[in-house]
């Protein structure tokens, strides 16, 4: 079954490739705006040959990592925190509900006001981004302890660190995967949003420079870097999800199947 799921994925990222080839070649859509596949990979080729690329995947990476372990490690904290605490939650629900929906976006002319151009402005759009995917899925996560196990716990005289870590944490972290897990490509996707609309060092400028300057197929070829910086970003996150997880009954139910 895995077997053919994959060969109909394949065959079906084929047929996009050779649909994109054919519909400049037709005069569908014009090549100086739409380039064939071929004109993409010869510009993707040439990029990986440019240490300036790698310059920018770099910085990018950086941004992206940095963002999201400050998110990641706030986000836990700050949950855990709100929710074991009597009243906090409730002190903090309409706060939380009122910042939570501000598109980071939003803010970039506050981190162009703060930090101009340089990494903390990538910083500041990635960590407020990432921040409520982890701290909301700690709070979902804390709140669902079973209430009985926690009694229980209590009753045999576990003191607090220790029903954190042999009750709370593992109800918890299932939610928590899945916050970081979606964290990770929100990460991304701001760390190139502010590097394209900001000008901060990485790809996002770079594929800025290569539209200002007309370099179309560059410009493409790298949109294709961040897809793929996408797609291996979501399958590495998946890949440490189901090996926290490889005691969770939802994992062994998926690798049973």
């Amino acid at each position: 079954m895995k077997a053919e799921t994959a060969l109909l994925g394949t065959a079906g990222f084929a047929g996009f490739l050779v649909l994109c080839e054919a519909v400049p070649r037709t005069g569908i859509l014009s090549e100086d705006y739409f380039p064939p596949v071929t004109r993409i990979a010869d510009a993707l080729v040439t990029e990986l040959g440019d240490q300036a690329f790698w310059t920018a995947l770099g910085d990018t990476l950086t941004g992206w990592a940095l963002g999201l372990a400050i998110a990641v490690t706030a986000g836990i904290l700050a949950g855990v925190l709100i929710a074991v605490t009597p009243y906090l939650r409730e002190a903090t629900a309409s706060t939380i509900e009122f910042l939570r929906p501000i598109p980071s976006v939003a803010l970039i002319p506050l981190a162009v006001l703060l930090y101009g151009t340089e990494l903390q402005s990538v910083l500041l759009l990635v960590v407020y981004a990432s921040f409520w995917q982890v701290l909301i899925q700690t709070l979902y996560g804390v709140q669902d302890v079973d209430p009985v196990a926690d009694e229980t716990a209590r009753s045999y005289g576990l003191g607090t660190w220790a029903r954190v870590r042999h009750v709370l944490w593992p109800t918890a972290l299932p939610y928590i995967m899945t916050g970081v897990r979606l964290a990770a490509a929100v990460a991304l996707i701001l760390a190139v949003t502010a590097e394209l609309v900001i000008g901060a060092p990485g790809l996002g400028r770079r594929i800025a420079v290569a539209q200002s300057s007309q370099a179309v197929p560059d410009m493409y070829a790298l949109v294709v870097v961040t897809g793929v910086l996408g797609l291996l970003i979501n399958v590495g996150a998946r890949t440490v999800e189901r090996r926290a997880l490889a005691w969770h009954q939802s994992v062994r139910g998926e690798v049973a199947v």
